[in-house]
């Protein structure tokens, strides 16, 4: 098929680049002419495993290209993808602005049947908003809601053998079109489920909701153990076992971040809020997550007291999990941040979000290229992202570089007897911090 994607972010040029390796001819369209440059000269503006090489064998095979050309890319498609971003305002709503602009362009210069696609995150209602947009048109214009289901991190093979892939759309044409787009990465049996355009919208916000409740639940029951003399690892060990409840998304730890959760949770708690909802579960989930990302300056407020002030703190960590340099909601930059404000010196590392977080730090953070190099002058070591290179360290080096031998878990990646065994402090999570 020939395919229009309008938007080269996250969303956009994942979705384009595995549309293209299935032997589709895919044109990633937009407006910010440095962003297409960058792609064009074979820099990609994100870090995510796989992309940079699935792009670079498209391009070389002329099935994948990048342009600011949007009326061209457009008339010549019989399927444009809207994958443009959806930024929360300070409400909670979601602003689609740049999805009706889309919109607008598609009206304009659509010349023949297409299917409109919504791959963008948008509130429920959007594609008949969109529908409304795209009125008027001579041409067959069908507007589907498609949500992606994407894990930063591991999106290339979400992308490609997805659990479950969502179309929502009244059109049987339209369904067509779609079920042999995504016949190639479903061979496997995995469903390709369709609906109504409002229930498809819905579905991914649930799906993002149900999981941070997950998070938020393990959370608040982390600082239940601490108070009361438990061990959330031991709790745990029962309820991964209930087949019912199932293990994934139930490690405790410093709360979640990144453009998904907060945003989808935040989105649904003001949908609710326009249909007269108070959907307080949600509103729950979203005041735990922020406490949580405080919860290591807590303890840090135990161990140093009034000295924390002026104390200079390593952190390995900066983006909000592993295999992705996103730190959009990222605890470590609620805890940074925080940490600044008392006057505290902060040292950081992580593996790939460096050139984030320059942009969201500025040079109030001294940002180092090698893990160890934070150690040294330090008064505290705080984890925050538990990257693979983290697990087994140099404890030895760790407390020999430190001032004082203590390390702020927020991923509970060691046992305490074997760090206190070496000497050093520990405090984590979901256990009684140590005397």
């Amino acid at each position: 098929m020939r395919i229009c994607v309008l938007g080269t972010g996250y969303v956009g040029l994942v979705a384009g680049a595995c549309f293209s390796d299935s032997g589709n001819h895919v044109v990633c369209a937009d407006v910010d002419s440095r962003k297409v440059e960058k792609l064009l000269a074979g820099q990609i503006p994100i870090y995510e495993p796989g992309l940079d090489e699935l792009v670079s064998r498209n391009r070389k095979a002329n099935r994948l290209s990048f342009t600011t050309d949007i009326s061209t890319s457009i008339s010549k498609s019989q399927v444009v993808f809207i994958a443009v971003g959806t930024p929360t305002t300070e409400s909670g709503a979601l602003d689609l602005t740049y999805v009706l602009s889309a919109a607008k362009m598609i009206r304009e210069n659509v010349k023949g049947s297409t299917v409109v696609v919504l791959k963008s995150t948008v509130p429920v209602g959007t594609a008949d908003k969109v529908r409304e947009v795209l009125k008027g048109v001579s041409h067959q214009v069908e507007v589907v809601s498609n949500p992606e289901f994407l894990k930063e991190g591991t999106a290339v093979n979400d992308f490609m053998k997805p659990e479950r892939v969502v179309v929502g759309t009244q059109s049987e044409w339209a369904k067509q079109v779609m079920a042999d787009l995504y016949a190639p990465y479903i061979r496997s049996g995995n469903p390709i489920f369709f609906m109504d355009n409002r229930s498809a919208e819905l579905a991914k916000y649930a799906a993002n909701a149900f999981l941070a409740t997950k998070i938020s639940f393990i959370n608040e029951m982390a600082n239940l153990c601490e108070r009361v003399g438990g061990n959330i690892q031991e709790v745990r060990k029962v309820l991964v076992t209930d087949s019912r409840i199932g293990s994934k998304f139930l490690y405790p730890g410093c709360g979640y971040g990144g453009s998904c959760f907060p945003k989808d949770v935040q989105g649904l708690i003001h949908l609710g809020k326009e249909y007269g909802l108070g959907l307080d579960m949600f509103r729950a989930v979203h005041s735990v997550n922020e406490k949580q990302k405080l919860v290591l300056l807590e303890k840090m407020r135990k161990y140093f007291g009034s000295a924390l002030s002026g104390k200079t703190v390593a952190v390995w960590g900066l983006a909000f999990k592993p295999e992705t340099d996103d730190m959009r909601e990222a605890p470590a930059v609620s805890l940074i941040n925080e940490l600044l404000k008392l006057g505290c010196k902060v040292k950081a590392y992580d593996p790939v979000a460096r050139h984030e977080a320059k942009n969201f730090f500025k040079d109030q953070v001294e940002l180092v290229e090698h893990a160890y190099d934070v150690l040294s002058g330090s008064d505290a070591l705080a984890i925050l992202t538990e990257w693979n290179e983290f697990r087994t360290p140099d404890f030895e080096m760790i407390k020999r570089e430190l001032k004082n031998p203590v390390v702020f878990d927020g991923r509970n990646l060691y046992n305490r007897s074997s760090l206190e065994n070496q000497g050093l402090k520990y405090y984590c999570i979901g256990q009684v911090d140590p005397a």
